[in-house]
């Protein structure tokens, strides 16, 4: 019943956010390069009618990219999102989504005017009810279709230009593991050529502000399936474990007694199916993953490589990351030495912020100790533990963030890896983020962190200690302050009469 109810309000709401919009993937939208489809208010193309913003011309950087990637014109994602569309909508205020129905990040109400701000929890603070809520919104993700997008499962020479288009159906939660799949893909050269060293959101300066947007939108989408606006995504923290304590089937899944490769039978994900896990396979083919099951969810954790990855990331890992005053360096990829965001990312060492190409660190260590679906950049979103994951490098990063203060001028503007300048356009989102537009502060996207909160939690309670006596001692100050004026008073008194009457005495 709960689930029915669960469902029905999936189309009290819209969404705002995925990869091609369904009303932008006819051969009409494609061969004329438009994705500006009307708000369902007024009718207008993106509520035009309504003030909410305009259907505008794409304007591109032209910043220089690095040397990575030394071709032109063979990837869909290059310049995005131009190869598909070269005009979108462009909201105006706090409007935001591919047709401005929606309210940019941190803004609620009709009109997109009411401020709040969310507060991301560690998911052992929350309450029983609170994380089975949490674990049955993902379940009901992964089983209800996405109303407003779907994928291509053909890249645009294969739709032939746009006028055969190619589009897929795809349920919420594997939108999402699509588009990390699309990011992170491997370009396709013809033939059985592919080209492997190309990465739109990792191994380079967009890693952290492009994980952050990502998260972002996969929330606000849970947020409008379930009708639950003040849904937020726990984080795990996973500094000091000795081992995977959340694989368990009271949360993410414990161990398969009958297959270690496997998640119990009582988990709430062992009947899932992953998506986008077949690498070889679509490059042998040059074709793209299509969202068809693959099977079962694996993981194994502890298992993995040790000589790669000794331990799980300490404290003090996380200190001397938040000590590196430089986000990025040198080449801006994953050889660059003392950047916060490749120490934080995990290809240089958390003791000296020199890249090691031999050790998988920090973020990374992650990923490598889970041995399974999660280890592989472009499936590892079907494992549901990496939001919980990257959620808590998100929360490194704020704290990065404030305490070094940064200006936006600090995200390198040019010489970025592919994908990666601070004016790129971040793929494969639509509508259209920069990804200089998140290196901000999480209070200014709606959003905190109940550890970064809690960072000032002891001197509040110093203080609620300390509050009696200085009240007591106001009081005190208080009394004395009457009394000693009254004092005063009497003396001043005594002093003028005193005066008069020498005043009124016969001269000698």
């Amino acid at each position: 019943m709960l689930l029915a109810a669960l469902c029905f309000l999936l189309w009290s709401f819209q969404t705002s956010t995925g990869h091609f919009p369904r009303a932008c993937a006819s051969s009409k939208s494609l061969m004329e390069k438009e994705c500006c489809p009307p708000w369902r208010g007024d009718g207008s193309p993106c509520g035009q009618l309504s003030g909410r913003g305009a259907c505008q011309n794409i304007v591109l950087s032209n910043a220089p990219r690095g040397p990575q990637f030394p071709f032109t014109g063979v990837d869909d994602r290059e310049s995005w999102p131009s190869v598909f569309y070269n005009r979108t909508c462009h909201c105006f205020g706090n409007f935001m989504g591919f047709n401005c129905g929606n309210c940019k990040f941190g803004f609620w109400g009709p009109n997109c005017t009411e401020k709040r701000l969310l507060v991301r929890r560690n998911i052992f603070d929350l309450s029983v009810p609170e994380k089975n809520k949490f674990l049955a919104y993902l379940t009901l993700a992964k089983h209800t279709t996405s109303p407003d997008y779907v994928i291509p499962t053909g890249t645009y020479g294969q739709m032939n230009n746009g006028s055969i288009p190619m589009f897929k159906d795809i349920n919420i939660y594997d939108l999402f593991v699509w588009m990390h799949y699309y990011v992170s893909r491997d370009t396709l050269l013809g033939g059985s050529q592919v080209w492997k060293d190309i990465d739109f959101a990792h191994e380079a300066p967009g890693f952290l502000p492009w994980h952050r947007l990502f998260l972002l939108l996969w929330e606000q989408e849970i947020q409008k399936l379930t009708g639950d606006e003040n849904f937020t995504i726990p984080y795990w923290d996973w500094r000091d474990a000795k081992g995977c304590d959340i694989c368990t089937n009271e949360y993410m899944g414990g161990q398969n007694p009958a297959n270690p490769n496997l998640l119990s039978p009582a988990s709430f994900f062992s009947s899932w199916q992953i998506i986008c896990t077949r690498l070889e396979e679509y490059n042998s083919r040059q074709a793209l993953c299509d969202g068809s099951p693959e099977g079962p969810l694996l993981r194994n954790p502890g298992n993995h490589d040790k000589a790669r990855t000794p331990r799980l990331p300490s404290s003090a890992d996380v200190e001397f990351c938040l000590s590196l005053t430089q986000y990025e360096s040198d080449s801006m990829d994953k050889a660059a030495n003392f950047s916060f965001r490749n120490t934080l990312e995990g290809f240089a060492s958390p003791l000296t912020g020199i890249a090691d190409a031999s050790q998988s660190s920090m973020h990374n260590a992650l990923h490598i100790y889970m041995n399974g679906t999660m280890s592989q950049v472009q499936g590892s979103a079907n494992d549901p533990i990496f939001l919980l994951h990257h959620t808590f490098v998100d929360s490194i990063f704020e704290q990065w963030l404030r305490r070094h203060h940064p200006l936006q001028e600090v995200y390198p503007e040019a010489n970025a890896p592919i994908g990666h300048n601070r004016e790129s356009y971040m793929v494969p989102f639509i509508p259209l983020y920069r990804n200089g537009d998140f290196f901000i502060s999480s209070r200014d996207l709606g959003y905190d962190y109940s550890n970064l909160q809690e960072s000032v939690r002891p001197y509040l309670e110093q203080a609620s200690r300390i509050w009696p006596w200085l009240t007591g001692a106001a009081v005190v100050g208080s009394v004395l302050t009457v009394v000693l004026g009254g004092i005063t008073r009497l003396l001043c008194q005594r002093h003028k009469r005193k005066q008069l009457h020498e005043e009124n005495q016969p001269l000698l």
